[in-house]
C-alpha cells in the first residue's frame, strides 16, 4: 500500500473532528423536485444536486447520493449525476455513493471499478454494497477499495420489514454457525479490518456497515453493548430524520458504535426546500453535535 495514501477509515475520522456526523443525502425523486418547484427530470435532479452541495460544503462533510433517483432518468441522469459528484469532491465533501451493488467475481469487481477507481467518472469516496452472496463474494473489492483510500459500507441490518426474515436467519453452515446473518456479516466486517497490517494505528477502519437508524439491532442479533477492537467501525445510519430517528437517540440506539456512526437524513433537510437549505443542515449540525458530545 501506498505509505503517503490516507485510508479512507483516516479521512472519515477527520471529517467527524471537523464536522461531526450528520451525512446529508442527495435524493431527488418526484415529490421533493415538486416540492422545490424543478421538473421531475435530470435537469431537475441535476439542480437539486448541485444546490444541496452547495448548502452542505463548508457545514458538514459528508453526502450520500441515491444513485436510483439519477438512474431512472437513463443517460442524462448519469451525467447529471456525474456533475453532482464532481461538484461535491471539488468542494471538499466526502461523497458516499449509494448504489448497493452485488454479485461475484469479475462483476463485482467492475461495480468496485465504477464506482471506486481513481479518475472514473462516477468516482465517490465510498459506496453502498450487498454481500448476501457471502462476505467472500466482495473480498476483492474490500482489498481494492483498502488499497486505494477508498470505502465500502457493507448491507447488514437495515430497516425494512421485509429484510428482517432473512437478516435474522440464524446460520447453520458457517464458521459463524448459531449467528444471525446481520451479525455475521458486521462481525466479519469487524473481523477483516481488524487484520489489516496497520489496523493498530487507524481510528476507523475503510469497511463499514449499514445499519437503519429504526432497525432494532438486538432483535437483529447485534450486540451494541461490546468492545470493538481497534481500528472502529464505520456505521452508515440512514433513517435519522424523516423516518422517525432523531440526533438525541444516537447513542442509545448505537451504544458501542456510535463513535463510528454516520447519521444520514434526506428528505427531512431536503424538504426546506432551495432557500431553506442553509438553515435546515445547520440546525441539524448543532443537535448531532449536542448527541455525539
Amino acid at each position: 500500500m501506498n505509505s503517503e495514501l490516507v485510508s479512507f477509515g483516516d479521512r472519515l475520522d477527520a471529517v467527524f473532528a471537523a464536522y461531526g456526523h450528520l451525512c446529508v443525502g442527495i435524493d431527488p425523486h418526484a415529490g421533493l423536485l415538486a416540492r422545490w418547484g424543478r421538473p421531475d427530470s435530470a435537469e431537475g435532479a441535476r439542480e437539486l444536486g448541485l444546490r444541496t452541495v452547495e448548502a452542505a460544503a463548508g457545514r458538514v462533510g459528508i453526502v450520500k447520493p441515491q444513485i436510483a433517483f439519477f438512474e431512472r432518468h437513463g443517460a442524462a441522469g448519469y451525467a447529471a449525476l456525474e456533475r453532482v459528484l464532481r461538484e461535491a469532491r471539488d468542494a471538499g465533501l466526502m461523497v458516499i455513493a449509494d448504489v448497493k451493488r452485488g454479485d461475484i467475481g469479475s462483476t463485482v469487481e467492475a461495480y468496485g471499478e465504477a464506482w471506486l477507481r481513481p479518475g472514473s467518472s462516477l468516482e465517490a469516496d465510498a459506496m453502498t454494497i450487498s454481500a448476501y452472496q457471502g462476505l467472500g463474494s466482495i473480498e476483492q473489492v474490500m482489498s481494492t477499495a483498502d488499497a486505494t483510500g477508498k470505502g465500502l459500507f457493507v448491507l447488514a441490518a437495515t430497516s425494512n420489514p421485509e429484510a428482517a426474515a432473512i437478516q435474522r436467519a440464524v446460520l447453520a453452515q458457517s464458521s459463524r454457525a448459531g449467528s444471525t446473518v446481520a451479525n455475521a456479516v458486521t462481525q466479519g466486517v469487524i473481523g477483516w479490518n481488524h487484520g489489516r497490517p496497520d489496523a493498530a494505528t487507524r481510528a476507523l477502519g475503510s469497511i463499514g456497515v449499514v445499519f437503519g437508524a429504526t432497525t432494532d439491532l438486538g432483535l437483529a442479533g447485534i450486540s451494541t453493548d461490546i468492545e470493538v477492537p481497534r481500528p472502529g467501525l464505520p456505521v452508515l445510519a440512514p433513517g435519522f430524520g424523516h423516518q422517525g430517528a432523531q440526533p438525541g437517540e444516537l447513542r442509545a440506539r448505537f451504544g458501542a458504535f456510535a463513535g463510528g456512526v454516520i447519521a444520514n437524513e434526506s428528505r427531512s433537510i431536503l424538504e426546506a426546500g432551495p432557500d431553506g437549505l442553509v438553515d435546515a443542515i445547520s440546525r441539524r449540525v448543532d443537535e448531532y453535535g449536542a448527541a455525539i458530545a
